[in-house]
């Protein structure tokens, strides 16, 4: 079973796309996010939701 964790982000209303895009980038690219949750709101807000996988050790012996 797979477990992830999570980790949610706001972006104020004056923020562009191409900065949106950058911030999700670097988590994507330096952290192992992926992209959960999108939700962009009227006044140009977003609430973003990443997720990744939990690595669980599984012992052998």
């Amino acid at each position: 079973m797979l477990d992830y964790s999570y980790k949610d982000l706001y972006l104020p209303c004056g923020t562009s796309r191409e900065a949106a895009r950058q911030v999700l980038t670097e988590h994507a690219e330096y952290g192992s996010w992926e992209l959960d949750r999108l939700r962009l709101y009227p006044d140009g807000s977003r609430r973003i939701r990443l997720r990744r996988k939990i690595i669980r050790v599984v012992r052998t012996m």
